[in-house]
């Protein structure tokens, strides 16, 4: 109980963000960015789970190249008479709808005024009336079209529209529910206040119509379309439901409502369209605007893949082979810029209209129905009550890598409950709210620890900043009961690094100019030591002495050692170049490196203190830097540093003994990162290996001619040379029995 009244504060800061999570669920606080953000991750999802292409449905594409051909667009009512017998007649397709509206009648043959002539200037003329009696039927492109659509499973489209200006025009098809359907009810689906609709021959020709219209969301996004609109009270089906109705023979709709009170004339909502025939029935889910959630398929048009495209002029020329079309679902619309039917959806920022009503076609086919039901908000508030509470008296409780790791499985687990729901039921439930939520938790809880309960964290960061590279303190801090000053013994990696020639520059150069120099390099190379994670533990004249793996514990610090000498030898080399342009004196660095137990912590006497690290480990690191000079190399590393460093390729120097040290130790240098090196160096160290071996079981014949190889590769390497003076040595005075093949050396 303590701990929890310890606690009040900041459980009480984590509950804000529920609270008014709970109040967007509900619908007393409407947050439009969690609506946007619900929005895109629907579209996210869409995008990232393509269905490939369904071959039941195709469109006949009005395409450029269609209008470059026929002529543009509208096109005689005779060419579309043509393209639909060649549809049923040659290639035997099942189904017709059309994503174009034919509003006004064909005056294209010049029929009308040919009538007019033949009502007044010409009336008296018999041939003339006797010929254009005969020609009536051919140029009547209308009746032509009609004639073409009779009979024949043919939906026709139009559109509706809405506004103070909107006007009517044309034949509406029969309406699909009427107001005496519903008893005195109503439905609360879109309503319209005008259309244009198909003139009157063709509208009675065709079996069926369908209003093709999408609604856009408000940011410009085409995600559902209606399936019913209300104009005049009476209740019309949309395209794509009136194809799917008369391929199913024409079942009898029904309004589905909202489990409540459905005999109340004032209840409205309705979340289903029932298609009923012969004891049948089939549902599709629906919004209260009686629309549905379009299940695109995946990217739109005709390199898509989710349809296949024809275009309308192949068709007519011919192109296109017979029957290659039998027993499909044919949709005519059109991609083709000037034709403005491109709309911008989920998965394309130019979509086809005509693809939309494919889409839903396809997902009804597979009753692949997304839908939002009418509990969403009842889930949203479950979700929110559950993970506001398990973060509200969690994360207070926890240290922040464990915060981290709580609010992450929250995250996880309503993400991933969502995407369940979306992908084994087609369920689009709300996700943007419970997860702002958990965000906005999280960070308020953080931000509370830290700025009202990090008094001994800012203590820990007072006294190691003193130390230790402010980076790794502001690591520390994250977790202080972890640290302490007191001494400890752990695996890590020291590293001197010595400038060579500083004696003579300190003998030539001024104070300050020597003062200027010595701190523009130490900058540089401090720099890398911090941005590699390592401790300066202090300067002693020309030299600086550093530690990996304390305070903060690192598995990589000796690659992270070797990395950074590494780079400290580049940098030495742009220093020097910058010397040249000011005529400062040329520098060079000797560094050693070692591995191993070590006894770090803050130490010192009561005068001053420092966090350092001793033992025998740091001795031989001190060792190491100063037979860089024996070797001629820069840089000498420990076996334990090269079997513990990653990723790196190395030569050998020696198998060295030095002081304080009984046992030999093989010394290496690094060549550079694995896969960087070159094929002659890597033929080189391979040889260079051998003639180690030879050296040390003393075949001093094999060894002269592999060095005298090796000399011959590398003139200017100096180890070399070295070699050869020790080989000369030993071949005049052999060592004895008892020479392990390690060279002896006493160090300061």
């Amino acid at each position: 109980m303590k701990l929890l009244r310890r606690h009040l504060p900041r459980i009480a800061v984590t509950l804000l963000p529920l609270l008014f999570a709970l109040l967007h669920a509900v619908g007393v606080v409407h947050l439009d960015v969690l609506q946007r953000l619900d929005e895109i991750i629907y579209d996210a999802r869409l995008r990232a789970s393509p269905r490939g292409m369904d071959a039941r449905v195709v469109i006949v594409d009005i395409d450029e190249k269609s209008l470059a051909e026929v002529g543009r667009w509208p096109w005689g009512r005779n060419r579309m008479a043509e393209l639909v017998n060649v549809l049923f007649d040659k290639q035997h397709i099942a189904l017709l709808g059309m994503d174009v509206v034919f509003a006004e009648p064909d005056a294209s043959s010049g029929l009308p005024i040919l009538n007019e002539l033949a009502q007044r200037e010409l009336r008296d003329q018999p041939a003339f009336l006797q010929r254009l009696q005969q020609l009536q039927p051919a140029l009547d492109y209308d009746a032509l079209f009609a004639k073409a659509l009779q009979g024949r499973p043919v939906v026709l489209g139009y559109y509706v529209s809405e506004g103070t200006g909107s006007r009517t025009g044309g034949v509406l098809p029969a309406p699909v529910i009427t107001a005496e359907d519903l008893h005195g009810r109503s439905i609360q689906s879109t309503n319209w206040s005008g259309y244009g609709a198909n003139i009157a021959v063709l509208a009675h020709a065709a079996p069926a119509a369908g209003f093709f219209d999408p609604l856009t969301d408000g940011d410009g996004v085409v995600r559902s379309l209606p399936m019913l609109a209300e104009f005049g009270g009476q209740y019309y089906e949309s395209l794509s439901l009136a194809m799917l109705r008369l391929l199913a023979g024409s079942p009898k709709v029904e309004p589905g409502f909202v489990d409540g009170n459905p005999s109340s004339p004032e209840y409205r909502e309705i979340d289903r369209i029932i298609l009923r025939k012969d004891g049948k029935s089939f549902s599709i889910p629906v919004d209260p605007r009686a629309a549905m959630l379009i299940p695109y398929r995946g990217p739109g048009g005709p390199t898509g893949g989710s349809f296949r495209y024809v275009s309308a002029s192949d068709l007519l020329a011919g192109r296109t082979a017979p029957d290659s079309l039998r027993d499909k679902i044919v949709l005519i619309g059109t991609t083709a810029p000037g034709l403005l039917d491109m709309r911008v959806t989920p998965v394309s920022e130019t979509y086809p209209g005509v693809e939309a009503h494919a889409n839903l076609i396809s997902g009804m086919l597979d009753r692949y129905l997304l839908s939002k039901p009418d509990y969403a908000p009842g889930y949203d508030v479950l979700v929110l009550l559950l993970a506001g509470s398990l973060l509200a008296f969690g994360l207070p409780f926890l240290s922040a890598p464990r915060a981290v790791v709580l609010n992450l499985l929250v995250i996880g687990a309503i993400t991933g409950a969502n995407f369940w729901f979306y992908y084994q039921y087609g369920l689009v439930l709300p996700l943007a709210c419970a997860l702002a939520m958990s965000v906005a938790a999280f960070a308020l809880n953080m931000s509370f620890g830290y700025f009202v309960e990090s008094r001994s964290k800012r203590e820990l960061a007072n006294l190691f900043g003193t130390y230790v590279p402010p980076e790794l303190v502001d690591e520390m801090v994250k977790d202080p009961d972890a640290y302490s000053m007191q001494a400890t013994s752990r695996e890590m990696t020291v590293m001197f690094c010595d400038m060579r020639g500083f004696t003579e520059m300190s003998e030539t150069m001024e104070p300050t100019r020597l003062q200027e120099l010595l701190n523009s390099v130490f900058s540089r190379l401090s720099g890398l030591i911090r941005a590699q994670r390592g401790t300066i533990d202090k300067f002693m004249g020309d030299c600086v002495m550093a530690f990996w793996g304390a305070p903060v514990d690192n598995n990589d610090h000796a690659t992270q050692a070797v990395q950074t000498a590494l780079k400290m030898l580049h940098a030495v080399g742009e220093i020097n170049q910058e010397h040249a342009a000011r005529g400062w004196p040329q520098i060079g660095v000797g560094i050693g490196i070692n591995s191993g137990n070590m006894c770090v912590g803050d130490m010192g006497s009561s005068v001053r203190r420092a966090y350092t690290v001793i033992g025998d480990a740091v001795n031989l690191g001190s060792r190491l830097e100063g037979l860089s000079k024996v070797y001629g190399v820069e840089i000498v590393a420990s076996e334990s540093t090269r079997e513990r460093a990653s990723g790196l390729v190395w030569q050998e120097l020696d198998a060295v003994r030095v002081k304080g040290k009984a046992q030999a130790v093989r010394i290496f240098t690094p060549c550079g990162l694995e896969g960087s090196v070159s094929a002659e160096l890597t033929q080189e160290l391979a040889l260079w290996a051998n003639c180690l071996t030879a050296y040390r079981s003393q075949q001093w014949q094999e060894t002269q001619k592999m060095l005298e190889t090796l000399t011959a590769m590398s003139p200017r390497k100096y180890l070399y040379r070295l070699y050869t003076e020790r080989l000369a040595t030993m071949r005049d005075a052999p060592p004895d029995s008892r020479w392990d093949g390690a060279t002896n050396f006493v160090t300061k």
